[in-house]
């Protein structure tokens, strides 16, 4: 009997050892799990980034079936495939892509062209290559979009704010391309950040659960705490979102820390800017001119950049200047 007790003892005491183990190894895991970074700041899909690599799509404007979302989804493979080609698996695929193989030319009279139009298309290689699995979420959500291409051709045509949009588009392909110039200079190749960053790209193209991340992005906290109290710096915020968008632009080119005339046209309850504007310089086409820049607020911090050429367009204001003046980093002095 004595030895029935002792041995029941003895299985108790290994029992308490081995939990005490596996909690602590499941408490590791957890640990590991959460210094898995992927970084963002500076890049101009910053806040969209971020929410997708930490699985909170609650917080992702986009939808899966937005042109938006397929044009980084695209972007960022082909950036994949052009800067990492040694982590590639090994049964990786060719990114493919369409070009015109036959085209149809209307002359005049004389000969001379009219117009010129693809009426047959191939798919032709790349010579870059893909993980399968992200590649055909990819193709899934091109498929569904070319299928609604008619449906998207008759938005564009009937947008009232068509040249805007048009011109907001090109600032955005700008802006993906900064980004993808930089994504994997900010995160290695063959990094877990990367992977759960992919992981999660193709659950969100799929319509699948998340891999989810515990705490909130910092993109998150910011909107929900709010805008700074207090005298700010604001002419220093201009210039910095202004500059900031300036990477995107086409032709004009801003003149640093031009940004004069500042005024704060409404205020909220709690004495911090909703509408302010500003005047600020730039060059184009040879020649120096000025315009004018409206900021609007939301619960205290930027949240649309309108610009006089364009006045109707809003242009988001960038996530990491954003956090940055959240944190009070713009405190005047």
């Amino acid at each position: 009997m004595r030895n029935f007790f002792t041995s029941l003892l003895g299985l108790g005491f290994v029992f308490v050892i081995t939990a005490s183990f596996v909690n602590k190894s499941i408490e590791n895991l957890d640990n590991r799990e959460q210094v898995i970074e992927f970084h963002t700041d500076g890049l101009y899909y910053a806040e969209f980034y971020d929410y997708l690599f930490r699985g909170h799509y609650e917080n992702i404007e986009l939808k899966p079936s937005d042109s938006e979302f397929l044009m980084i989804f695209e972007q960022y493979l082909r950036t994949f495939g052009k800067q990492c080609p040694t982590y590639s698996p090994s049964n990786k695929v060719e990114i493919m892509e369409q070009v015109c193989a036959t085209e149809e030319v209307s002359r005049n009279i004389y000969g001379n062209e009219l117009s010129r139009v693809c009426i047959e298309w191939k798919w032709v290689g790349t010579r870059l290559y893909a993980r399968p699995d992200l590649y055909n979420a990819k193709m899934e959500i091109e498929s569904t979009q070319r299928a609604n291409g008619l449906q998207t051709v008759f938005a564009m045509i009937t947008d009232p704010n068509a040249m805007g949009n048009s011109v907001d588009l090109m600032h955005k392909v700008k802006g993906l391309q900064n980004d993808m110039a930089q994504i994997f200079k900010l995160n290695p190749c063959n990094s877990p950040g990367v992977r759960r960053f992919e992981e999660n790209l193709k659950l969100f193209a799929l319509n699948k659960s998340a891999i989810r991340m515990q705490g909130s992005s910092k993109y998150a906290s910011m909107k929900k705490s709010g805008g700074p109290i207090g005298t700010q710096n604001l002419t220093k915020l201009f210039d910095d979102l202004v500059a900031n968008q300036a990477q995107t632009w086409s032709f004009n080119r801003y003149v640093p820390n031009s940004i004069s005339g500042l005024v704060i046209q409404s205020k909220d309850t709690e004495g911090r800017p909703v509408n302010a504007t500003a005047n600020y310089s730039y060059k184009g086409f040879g020649s120096s001119a000025n315009g004018w820049v409206r900021i609007s607020f939301t619960n205290g911090l930027p949240d649309c950049i309108y610009f006089f050429d364009f006045p109707n367009n809003c242009k988001t204001a960038n996530s990491s200047i954003v956090a940055s003046y959240a944190q009070g980093n713009y405190r005047a002095n």
